[in-house]
């Protein structure tokens, strides 16, 4: 086998993260809630609107915790899309939820939004939406729904930074919405998230959850007179470190955007003659949207296109990946007692799908390889 050439994936290197990290070490304070914190709390301010923002270790750990803010008890149901990653229904299964899955759109693996007002009963408490590849879900119509049924939407944004809907920042929008910087996102610092409160009631426990259910904020600024156990939660606040590494990345975030934008853009009208032909099919942006370049995705034709597709890249050096395996077929959730459910465009997504590489580094004739490879591939089947 020839050794990888491109990489799917590398993180942008600003030139300011080691500069940041030797400042934190040198000023001492290692734990969340330092000057670098308080930096990248002050830039979502600034640039989105944001304004209740706390920093998690991960995605993960801000769903676990809009769980919990909205007080999910066992036998209570979730609707989310079955396209998505684990983390996304983990979090509200852990705490005992029924997860009702929804199919994904005809047009892209979003959420079908059509779909969602059938699956709402008198248990239902929140829906939760996934951007896929940052491309908005019709945000207008969930809140619609939402508001109709008194449920909580919150947005899992994970690939959505520097999206919007109708001019709006994606995670502005629902009651609660949480962001991923895992290396594999526009803007990272290894593992990392943020929960973003846009319904003030849950603001000052959001607070307490993330501090291991303790009253350290109101004990700190003298508001209580002792430290004390006052709720549930756990370890979730974002090391000073890893807040430092972000800053540096959020510095640079329109430097990587516009990179990633120029690749994006390029694969798009390299590759549009495949779909002409119908070999493939390409991303389907909503006009109401506008995406981050997030995520450059196909859609095979079948499961055997797809597979030899990924082989004969990687025989070319060039490393491809499919995604998610819809969670409705997954292994625990069957072994749960769900009937089995039969959706047909995430399953479609699920064999299909293919994610090409995508990150600010990709020079231009790195790309141009990619797509004369993929025609050279797909065109002889």
């Amino acid at each position: 086998m020839m050794q990888t050439k491109i990489l799917f994936n590398s993180f942008y290197h600003t030139g300011n993260e080691i500069k940041y990290l030797e400042e934190v070490i040198a000023f001492g304070q290692l734990t969340g809630s330092g000057k670098y914190t308080g930096k990248c709390r002050d830039f979502f301010y600034s640039k989105y609107g944001f304004h209740d923002i706390l920093l998690t270790t991960s995605c993960t750990s801000a769903l676990e915790m809009s769980a919990m803010l909205i007080n999910i008890q066992p036998g209570d149901e979730i609707i989310m899309p079955a396209y998505t990653f684990v983390s996304t229904a983990n979090a509200f299964a852990l705490r005992g939820a029924k997860i009702v899955f929804a199919d994904s759109a005809k047009e892209n693996p979003n959420m079908d939004v059509a779909e969602i007002e059938k699956l709402i009963t008198r248990k239902t408490r929140a829906i939760v939406v996934v951007h896929y590849a940052g491309i908005a879900c019709d945000m207008d119509k969930i809140m619609e729904l939402a508001a109709k049924y008194n449920l909580v939407v919150i947005e899992d944004a994970a690939h959505a930074i520097d999206s919007y809907y109708k001019g709006k920042p994606l995670g502005s929008i629902g009651h609660l919405a949480t962001f991923s910087f895992h290396e594999t996102k526009n803007i990272t610092c290894g593992e990392g998230g943020m929960l973003v409160i846009n319904d003030k009631k849950f603001a000052d426990r959001a607070e307490v959850l993330i501090e291991k259910g303790t009253n350290r904020k109101d004990f700190n600024t003298g508001k209580a007179t002792k430290y004390e156990w006052v709720d549930l939660g756990s370890s979730y606040r974002l090391p000073e470190l890893s807040s430092a590494f972000l800053f540096a990345q959020f510095e640079a975030l329109d430097t990587i955007q516009e990179k990633r934008k120029k690749i994006w853009d390029a694969y798009y009208k390299g590759l549009i003659e495949l779909q002409k032909e119908e070999i493939i099919e390409l991303p389907v942006v909503s006009d109401y949207g506008k995406h981050n370049s997030s995520i450059f995705y196909l859609v095979c034709k079948n499961e055997k296109q797809r597979t030899n597709l990924i082989k004969r890249l990687s025989e070319k050096g060039i490393s491809a990946a499919f995604h998610y395996q819809p969670l409705h077929l997954s292994p625990y959730y069957l072994s749960t007692g769900e009937r089995k459910i039969k959706l047909e465009n995430a399953e479609k997504y699920g064999k299909c799908l293919v994610r090409l590489p995508l990150y600010a580094g990709l020079k231009e004739k790195e790309v141009a390889l990619v797509i004369r490879e993929m025609k050279g591939i797909l065109k002889k089947e």
